[in-house]
């Protein structure tokens, strides 16, 4: 075991979120140990169960402050085009997904009837709805429109990375073509008159 340091709970916390999701993405969630995760961290594993009571409960925190940190990555402005940000935040969740392969699959597959962590994954998908839907400028029977393409497609793209993530039969670049191609297919003609909505407000 690895020499302890002395750290504050929260510099503890912290180390142990670190090496968990370190874990998480690399193996399938039955395979990482509580008891291994304390080995690697140089604590005890009554440390380890102090601040994470169970592997569940580890998990859900190293999944939740990954929700978070995408949606920080993601944040929608009025300056760029649309389309071109909505890409961007795609890539970036691709990318995540493609470095945490194990832990995506755990939280979508293995967790899948978990209350926990599917709060925080249908939490996440109504925070990025919700955003682009302010960011759109439309209004009236367009954003009601666009609301009902964007609850559709984020449910098309979560099915479609993980079944990319599980085969990789079809490259990433093809799976981000694919969900643009998707998503600019189904908004149709509502994608220049975002854009002219969202001209409109800085004029």
């Amino acid at each position: 075991m690895p020499t302890r340091r002395r750290l504050t709970p929260q510099d503890r916390r912290r180390q142990l979120l670190d090496v968990g999701a370190g874990m998480f993405a690399t193996r399938p969630y039955e395979s990482v140990l509580m008891e291994e995760i304390a080995e690697r961290a140089g604590v005890s594993r009554a440390l380890l169960y102090k601040h994470f009571p169970s592997k569940h409960d580890l998990f859900a925190a190293v999944y939740r402050e990954a929700a978070d940190g995408l949606l920080d990555a993601t944040e929608l402005d009025t300056d760029t085009p649309f389309v071109d940000q909505v890409s961007d935040g795609l890539n970036t969740h691709i990318e995540y997904f493609a470095a945490n392969a194990s832990a995506v699959l755990a939280a979508n597959r293995t967790l899948a009837g978990d209350p926990t962590i599917q709060a925080i994954i249908t939490g996440e998908l109504a925070v990025l709805r919700q955003r682009m839907i302010d960011v759109s400028g439309l209004d009236g029977s367009d954003r009601d429109r666009l609301a009902a393409v964007l609850t559709a497609w984020l449910v098309f793209v979560r099915v479609l990375v993980l079944d990319w993530l599980a085969d990789r039969n079809f490259s990433r670049a093809d799976l981000h073509a694919v969900c643009m191609g998707a998503f600019t297919g189904a908004l149709g003609d509502l994608v220049p008159r975002i854009e002219q909505n969202r001209r409109g407000v800085h004029a």
